[in-house]
Parts: structure tokens; C-alpha cells; sequence
């Protein structure tokens, strides 16, 4: 393996989050909630929206290499879509508080473990690696509602 794969995979995989045998999207999603207010956070809206699109055609073509060099197909260590689909629940708030990313990897999880229509379909829209990608993506979309509602219920803290 090349040290570029190793690198893709390593993206993929966040580090070590996507390595854990039994809940690989669950501390992915956690160390995208926990880099939020160091890397997201800071970031105007607009450069959110670049950054958040950036990194979908980057996971989306690395996803599709490492499940070539891993010869599986979606394999659960790829989380670098984890990372954009709570981010996605993440983007417009401007300060999110402790209970609202709580919420929001709450939500997220929960649409991406039991993949409600049409988050298990979005795997079959795009090939490859951005398959991989846009059912997080779906998933993120349902979470954002969910959240947004809460908050703007007033149940959720201002953000």
C-alpha cells in the first residue's frame, strides 16, 4: 500500500475513530461534534457551505479508493461521511450550545442506524464512493429538521 493510501484511509477513517470494530459511525460522528467548535464553528456560513461541499467530493472520491483497497463495498470504517452529515445538522447555527450538538448527534445517529425512506435509498444514487456519501447526507437533512423543530419549539437553548 502506497503511503497516498495510507493517507486516504486515514482521511476516511478520521484518524483512529472509524477503527473501532463495534460503533465505527458513532465515534466518528462524535469526534466531528467534538471538532465542530475548533474547525466548523469559527467559519461563516458561506465558507461552512464550501467547506461542507469540499469535503463531500473529497470523501466521496477517498471513500470510493479505500473500498477498492479494502475490497469491501461501504465498509463501516469509512466515517468521513458521519463527519459530513452531523455537520450538515451543524451548519446553520451560528453557536450551537452543548444540547443542541447533543441533539444534533442524537438525531443524526438515529437516522443513520435506522435509515428511514429515503436515507437507505440515497445509497443507490450515486456510484461508488458518493453513495457512500449522500445517505449521510439524507440522514443529516432529516436530523436538521428535527433539530431546527426542537428549537424553534423553544425546546432546545438558543444557538
Amino acid at each position: 500500500m502506497t503511503p497516498g493510501d495510507k493517507l486516504i484511509l486515514s482521511f476516511c477513517r478520521l484518524g483512529v475513530a472509524g477503527l473501532d470494530r463495534s460503533a465505527p459511525g458513532t465515534w466518528g460522528t462524535l469526534l466531528a461534534c467534538l471538532l465542530a467548535p475548533y474547525v466548523f464553528f469559527p467559519l461563516p456560513l458561506g465558507w461552512r457551505i464550501v467547506v461542507l461541499a469540499g469535503l463531500f467530493v473529497l470523501g466521496g472520491l477517498a471513500a470510493g479508493r479505500a473500498e477498492t483497497l479494502l475490497g469491501v463495498r461501504d465498509p463501516g470504517e469509512i466515517v468521513i461521511d458521519e463527519l459530513v452529515g452531523v455537520w450538515l445538522v451543524l451548519l446553520p447555527f451560528a453557536k450551537p450550545d452543548f444540547w443542541l450538538v447533543l441533539a444534533a448527534f442524537a438525531f443524526f445517529r438515529l437516522f443513520d442506524i435506522f435509515k428511514p425512506w429515503p436515507v437507505r435509498a440515497a445509497e443507490n444514487w450515486l456510484p461508488g464512493g458518493f453513495g457512500i456519501m449522500i445517505d449521510d447526507v439524507v440522514a443529516g437533512g432529516w436530523a436538521l429538521a428535527c433539530v431546527a423543530l426542537l428549537r424553534w419549539l423553544g425546546a432546545l437553548p438558543g444557538a
